[in-house]
């Protein structure tokens, strides 16, 4: 990051963060209530909660009648003083990239890049935070982006998301749904071929509780979206499929691709994502879905205050955050707006 571009960053962030708690006072209980907003609007994104803080990096800025702008910066945000600061940029841009914490690290793996070949090249890069930079570490055995990544122990976990579907990978439509499941390896710096999952899809979310790891929604390019919700058991080797996320009652459209996901308080919180309506554009979801694993059901929880999709979720002392994301379905109109629910 330039030295402008820093100045900029921080003057923004302390402008969001000059009255810390002050969102407190607005907050309605069990309600979402706004907090310091990342300093730029993107969407597109994943975080990644490590050593007290919340991670994003990456993601996209789509603007009418010009390129995809694509970020390389990351921020890391201080729950307790709801203060953004800035990070290490990546190595290079990155729209999609899955921000993992595994082991006493924090890792950028995959995500598009701009090539020759277009916008929506998929990539193999993956790197670990190390000593205020970004440096790399063994490469994925494939290309995989837009899909769902969550540190267990000493290894991390790559699941479902797109491939390149042939020769090409350059654009959207290059790419392919995949069942994939990749583990990575701390201590060996390797990656190996995990359980597929049961449903190839793309864009889902995924968190880890309770001796698993949940992987939520998603879409598939050809079927829409999916309420689909499958537990692996890392212990077990073993995938099973639990009860799905209920329709939107106020569109009647599927809970799937886009949405983001925490787990809080031995409950996974779902919220946001959106739909597409042939001829009639789509729309982005409010809703938030709470998930009891011990009645393996779904409840309504309260809306976001700003329907988003692409946008970014972790959980920190209790609190779920939804970062960022496109206000409009598909690309337009992304946005830095934060806000917070504490169960």
């Amino acid at each position: 990051m330039s030295t402008l571009d820093r100045r900029a960053f921080l003057a923004a962030a302390a402008a969001s963060a000059a009255v810390p708690f002050a969102a407190d006072a607005q907050e309605t209980p069990g309600g979402w209530a706004p907090r310091a907003a990342l300093p730029w609007p993107v969407q597109e994104i994943y975080a990644a909660e490590h050593a007290g803080r919340i991670v994003v990096g990456g993601g996209l800025v789509s603007r009418p009648g010009e390129p995809l702008h694509i970020e390389d910066r990351t921020a890391f945000y201080d729950p307790q003083a709801d203060r953004w600061e800035a990070g290490p940029g990546l190595p290079a841009p990155r729209h999609h990239p899955m921000l993992i914490a595994g082991g006493h690290d924090l890792y950028v793996v995959g995500g598009y890049a701009r090539s020759e070949a277009g916008d929506w090249s998929n990539t193999t890069t993956a790197w670990v935070l190390g000593e205020g930079a970004w440096k790399a570490i063994a490469s994925l055995p494939s290309p995989q982006a837009e899909a769902v990544g969550v540190g267990w122990g000493e290894t991390l976990h790559l699941i479902t998301g797109r491939t390149p579907g042939g020769d090409a990978n350059g654009n959207w439509n290059d790419q392919a749904d995949t069942d994939r499941h990749l583990i990575y390896h701390v201590g060996d710096d390797r990656w190996d071929l995990g359980r597929p999952c049961p449903m190839a899809r793309n864009s889902a979310a995924a968190a880890a509780m309770d001796g698993g790891i949940w992987v939520a929604g998603g879409r598939t390019v050809g079927g829409g979206g999916t309420g689909r919700l499958d537990r692996y058991s890392p212990a077990e080797d073993r995938w099973d499929t639990l009860a799905p996320i209920p329709p939107s009652p106020s569109t009647g459209h599927q809970v799937g691709g886009g949405l983001a996901m925490a787990a809080a308080g031995g409950r996974l919180v779902a919220f946001g994502g959106e739909w597409f309506q042939r001829g009639a554009g789509g729309g982005v979801f409010a809703e938030t879905w709470i998930y009891d694993p011990a009645r393996d059901a779904w409840e309504a929880g309260p809306p976001m205050r700003t329907p988003r999709h692409g946008l970014a979720a972790a959980a920190a002392g209790g609190v779920v955050y939804a970062i960022a994301g496109g206000a409009v379905v598909s690309g337009g109109r992304a946005t830095g707006v934060v806000e917070a629910l504490r169960l």
